[in-house]
Parts: C-alpha cells; structure tokens; sequence
C-alpha cells in the first residue's frame, strides 16, 4: 500500500542502460537525458570515493585524468562490469531526471541486451533497486527496438529487427508481440573502435585513443567502397620513435579495419534467418530487415547486408533513439509492459 501511496507522487522512467550511452525518458515527458555512460571518480588521500562528473562531463576526462581521478565506463558488453559505479550513474540520472533528490520512488523500466543470464538481470535489478527504483522491469533489446522503430510487433506478421549498439549487436524476429527468435553478440560499436585502434597501430605505427577511433567511424567509416574516398588528419603518438605525429587516413583504411566485425554481424543476421520459421520468413521477405542502433549509420551498411542476405534492410527513422522509444512506449502501453517486460 505505501508503495501505491508513493507511486502517485513519482514519475515512472525508462532507460536504455546502454553500454556506450544512457537514455532516460520520464513519463509523458518523453527522453530527458541523452548521455555517455561515463563516471568520473574522485579518489582522497584515505581512499574515499566521490562522484566529480557523470555523462558526457565525464566523457570528456577520458584519457586526460591526473592520477586520483578515473574516468569509469561501468558498463560492457551490454552487461554492467562495475556494480557499485552503475548504481551511482543510475541514482544520478533519476534524480537528474527528477531535477529533484526525491523522497518518492520511482516504477522504471530498463532494457537489457537478449541472453543475459539471471545473475546479469538480477545485477541490473539491483542496481536500479538500490539507487532508488520502487519496481524495476525489464524489457528486451530487440523488442525494444522492434517497437521503437514503429514496427507493428502485436500483428501476426513476422518483422527482423538489428540493434547495433555500443557493446552487443540484437537481432530479433517478432510476432504476436512477443520474440520468437532472437540472437546477441559482443560486436558492435566498442569492437568496431578497438578494431580501428589496432588497424591504426598496426598498419601506421600510430597509437590511438578510443575517442578518437570512435570519431574515425563515424566521420569516415563506411562497409562498402565509396565513389569517392573520404579522408581526414589523424593525430597521435608514433609507437617505434614515441614523438606526436599526425597522418591521413582514408574511408578505404576504416573499411578494412570494420570489415571483420561488419562480417561478424552479417554471419549473425544468417544464422538467425536460418533459425527463422518458413512462415515468418515470407513475412521478413516481403516487410525487409529494420536497422536500429548508432551503427546502423555507418556508411552503407544497410546496402552491405542486404547484398549479403539478399533482402531489402531499412534505416529506422532516428535510430539512435530507437531503443529508448520502444522502452518508453512500453512503459506507457500497460498491456505491452505487462508481455514483454517481467520482473524476476
């Protein structure tokens, strides 16, 4: 009853807890937070801990911290890494979000990547639960995204969605509102950057920071031979003579880098369709593939893998949004989050 009581004084949320950003939207207020999934820790002479910085402030000192400060991502692969760092960054953002320190606890739901075992949902569940969450649901990625995108997931029909995120790539058949095949695999975004680091390393002797490959994606990255190449100056630190060096590198340079984890991720996008029932699989046919996510805006892939399936794929309106409109919507539809969200 106190719990009722409470509820009525609270703005339920729903976030997608993302392992390279987090978005919270408050109900009937759509997204409010749009951030890095980033905390910056200050660390005193006795070892106590305070946060200085969380989201994109926090971002920014990547890379740049003096010694008792650390610039903490806490969540990887999809799955939170440091417990204790995700509960400060989710009672930040609930109370960010709240523009309050409120007394009254909100009902939240979180999406979470396919596949997570109860030990990584009951981790995500408590989390939410100790930073100050009422109830805590969870809904899956590719439903989330499946609904985020518009697709019709209730309808008989049968719909592919690819979420391609910062740490897990989802990929999700719907019918009947619920997920009759889904798949998860650690590479997306945060592989894709490391790739290019290494691609960087190995091929110019030049080291660089994850930022700065993330920025080679997106400015230049590209999963097939454009007409006409992209390049940019690239800065960094020569590992053989250790001097500050800058060279040019081209869309052809990232393509080559991408290119393993974009084959992954199109091996993946194969297997499940084989999986697929026949029945669906004419829906999925003739409705094409929908890409959700920040890599579905790298260059060309939507071309890329429907050369590989041979099937139309569609870029979602506002697909970095995707996710966390589907985990709001999900949140206001009361008979939507009663099927595919649950509690454990």
């Amino acid at each position: 009853m106190l719990k009722r009581i409470l509820g009525i004084f609270s703005n339920d949320l729903a976030i997608d807890l993302g392992t390279a950003n987090t978005l919270v939207l408050v109900e009937g207020q759509g997204i409010c937070i749009n951030e890095p999934s980033v905390v910056a820790i200050q660390y005193d002479k006795h070892g106590q801990q305070r946060i200085l910085a969380v989201g994109q402030e926090a971002k920014d000192m990547v890379g740049k911290t003096p010694g008792n400060i650390k610039a903490i991502r806490p969540m990887k692969d999809g799955v939170i890494a440091d417990f204790e760092v995700t509960e400060m960054m989710i009672r930040y953002f609930i109370e960010k979000a709240h523009n309050r320190k409120s007394f009254f606890s909100p009902r939240i739901i979180i999406c979470v990547p396919y596949g997570l075992t109860q030990v990584e949902r009951r981790a995500v569940k408590d989390s939410a639960e100790n930073a100050g969450a009422r109830y805590v649901y969870l809904i899956e990625e590719p439903m989330a995204a499946a609904i985020g995108a518009g697709i019709p997931v209730k309808d008989p029909d049968g719909n592919l969605v690819v979420d391609i995120g910062g740490g897990t790539t989802e990929i999700g058949v719907t019918s009947l509102g619920g997920l009759v095949q889904s798949k998860s695999i650690r590479v997306a975004g945060d592989h894709i950057d490391l790739a290019i680091m290494d691609y960087v390393k190995k091929n110019f002797n030049l080291l660089i920071g994850d930022r700065v490959a993330e920025e080679l994606k997106i400015n230049i990255g590209t999963a097939i031979p454009l007409d006409e190449e992209l390049t940019t100056i690239v800065r960094g630190r020569d590992q053989v003579e250790g001097s500050l060096t800058s060279i040019e590198i081209t869309s052809e340079h990232i393509r080559s880098a991408m290119k393993d984890s974009v084959e992954e991720i199109a091996k993946a996008l194969k297997d499940l369709l084989e999986l697929t029932p026949p029945e669906l699989a004419g829906d999925i046919v003739e409705n094409g593939i929908v890409l959700t996510g920040g890599g579905a805006l790298i260059r060309g892939l939507d071309k890329y893998l429907s050369d590989i399936v041979k099937l139309p794929v569609y870029i979602a309106d506002e697909p970095l949004l995707a996710v966390a409109k589907g985990t709001g919507i999900a949140l206001d539809e009361i008979d939507i989050l009663q099927q595919m969200a649950y509690e454990d």
